[in-house]
């Protein structure tokens, strides 16, 4: 069911002022020097291309604003708009302050934009994975002091060093007294329920990490914490291991989800058997030679410009305008008088720290999760079971070519208010701070022109692949309702004409297959076709797909050079999966 929305005119205004101007530089990314991390890991070092050789991708920063934003007037761009309440002679319900009041599908309500194939959790695991292999330390989208890409401040292996920093060794206080554990902060609650689950380490309000992004939001803070947790399951399961054993035991379970649950999801157990044929069978390891095309020839260290600019960023189309932490947070009686929908349940990013699970600060200690609201452990994901309203397995949103509205304004880089959170603009979003880009659609489309990509159809045509026509590059949302309204991208600019920027064309390219197979089912409900799951396509499923097996084919210490009798532990109905390492960890 469909929440009601303000006007389009006033949405795409206020979407469209949110931009600020940005100018880009012609940079080429080139594998930089290395440098040590400790431990005996692998050094971080740079980024490199997958396709030297196609042209940079070139467009009119006019037209990415407009494709990010819409036009102020009849074009929706990558930004969704928000929903908000209505009175009943249609006017928009402000607060006292003069805000809008945002809303959200009531969880016992069918919300089309859900996609039924994936758990709202691995949007978060998946961002968690994006913090352990790359870290750009550029803030703007100028030109670069040096004329070349920074160095990649993470190693480009799945080596946990998010979470374990440079080691005990070097970096003590992430570790407890006996340099084996990793230290933990204050207990989290549900409501004020007892949990297992705890927040990080913090000193005043700044958590103590290996990568402060892990907390950058409260969702993705709480899924670092449970790979903490699993490696200090870990080591009392393993008294007398080493770190080093320790970190080994955890990092081999740790890449065997991401090739047995994770990548599956987005790109299909086809794919994976084709690039990976035996691996996982029979749940042991096996020796396995991959199947690699055109990431074989990346660089060992380096990591694929094509895969962390554009293709990789297909996650931020996964993320829900709104999650609940648990069951037992069920918001004010006021709240659940006049804004019934909303109750209990919490933005990804807002204006007031109370409405959004802004990160980088401490947030309230009742907001501990319940994973089993965001994997499927002891209930299935299922568009029948939306009955079932706070209970029920949130979903992610489907692929495709719409953000949901909260993050046209993050809070990184919105200009800080009040003790209660950050300054607003009239209807109550975040003001941008001076000179800073807070619109996430329009960040990956700058960073993909700054770093010189190719054009998504210049990448299928490296394929092998007949490019999607403009016609099939459409901007909207995968929903039957989205079908309608959606527009052509050419529509948003002249220079979009030839070419899509590589970011869009993988989103684009996973709506186009979701609309392809819909409109077969003409016999099936409507709840039925927007139920459909999205995946993603051959240029987007192959570029991500190859960047992970190729990274961790260059690191001698990934699980493909592991005992081939290696085996995961800590099963969960014969497997192990995203939610048997949350069992495993105790936090369900």
């Amino acid at each position: 069911m469909s929440t009601p929305t303000f006007s389009r005119r006033a949405l795409l205004q206020a979407g469209a002022a949110a931009l600020t101007t940005a100018t880009f530089s012609a940079v080429r990314a080139q594998p930089v020097a290395a440098r040590s991390v400790g431990q005996g890991h692998a050094s971080a070092t740079g980024y490199a291309r997958l396709f030297p050789e196609l042209p940079a991708a070139k467009f009119a920063p006019e037209d990415l604003k407009r494709l990010a934003a819409g036009d102020g007037l009849e074009l929706v761009g990558m930004s969704a708009q928000p929903e908000v309440l209505k009175q009943a002679d249609g006017i928009l319900k402000r607060d006292a302050q003069g805000h809008l009041i945002i809303t959200a599908t009531a969880e016992n309500e069918v919300d089309d934009e859900e996609n039924f194939g994936m758990a709202a959790g691995y949007s978060y695991l998946g961002q968690f994975i994006d913090h352990d292999l790359t870290l750009n330390p550029v803030e703007h989208f100028g030109p670069l002091v040096s004329g070349m890409p920074p160095e990649n401040l993470r190693t480009a292996c799945f080596d946990l060093d998010c979470m374990y920093g440079r080691g005990p060794v070097d970096q003590p206080y992430l570790y407890q007294d006996d340099g084996r554990r990793l230290l933990v902060g204050r207990a989290l609650s549900r409501a004020g329920v007892a949990s297992s689950a705890h927040d990080h380490p913090r000193l005043r309000g700044r958590a103590i990490l290996g990568d402060k992004r892990n907390d950058e939001n409260v969702l993705v803070s709480q899924m670092h914490g449970v790979f903490v947790a699993f490696h200090n399951k870990v080591a009392t399961d393993h008294p007398r291991a080493s770190f080093d054993e320790l970190r080994r035991i955890v990092t081999l379970h740790y890449q065997w989800v991401i090739l047995t649950d994770f990548l599956p999801k987005f790109v299909g157990t086809d794919v994976m058997a084709a690039l990976l044929p035996g691996f996982g069978e029979g749940g042991k390891l096996a020796r396995v030679e991959p199947k690699l095309t055109f990431a074989k020839r990346l660089p060992a260290g380096t990591i694929p410009l094509e895969f962390v600019d554009a293709a990789y960023r297909f996650g931020h189309s996964l993320i829900r305008p709104v999650y609940r932490l648990n069951t037992e947070m069920r918001g004010t009686a006021q709240e659940q008088t006049t804004n019934p929908a909303l109750s209990g349940r919490r933005q990804i990013f807002a204006a007031s720290d109370y409405a959004g699970l802004n990160g980088f600060r401490e947030f309230p200690a009742e907001w501990g999760i319940d994973w089993k609201l965001y994997f499927e452990i002891d209930r299935k994901l299922d568009y029948r079971k939306v009955a079932d309203g706070a209970r029920r397995v949130q979903a992610s949103y489907k692929i495709d070519t719409s953000l949901t509205n909260p993050l046209a304004f993050l809070p990184e880089f919105s200009a800080a208010g009040d003790a209660m959170g950050l300054r607003r603009d009239q209807n109550g979003q975040p003001l941008a701070r001076s000179g800073q880009i807070s619109n996430l659609a329009y960040r990956n489309l700058s960073r993909g022109v700054q770093d010189q990509l190719p054009s998504g159809q210049a990448v299928a045509r490296a394929l092998g692949l007949t490019p999607l026509e403009n016609k099939d590059l459409k901007v909207g949302k995968a929903t039957l309702e989205g079908m309608a309204e959606s527009h052509s991208i050419e529509e948003y600019g002249e220079s979009f004409k030839t070419a899509a920027p590589l970011w869009f064309y993988v989103l684009a390219e996973a709506q186009h297959l979701w609309t392809q197979k819909v409109r077969k089912m003409s016999q099936a409900s409507d709840a039925e076709r927007n139920a459909v799951p999205t995946y993603l396509g051959p240029v987007g499923g192959q570029l991500v797909a190859q960047s992970f097996i190729a990274l961790l084919k260059n690191d001698p210490q990934s699980i493909f050079y592991a005992d081939p009798q290696w085996r995961p532990k800590y099963l969960r109905q014969g497997r192990f999966d995203m939610p048997a390492l949350v069992v495993a960890a105790g936090l369900a």
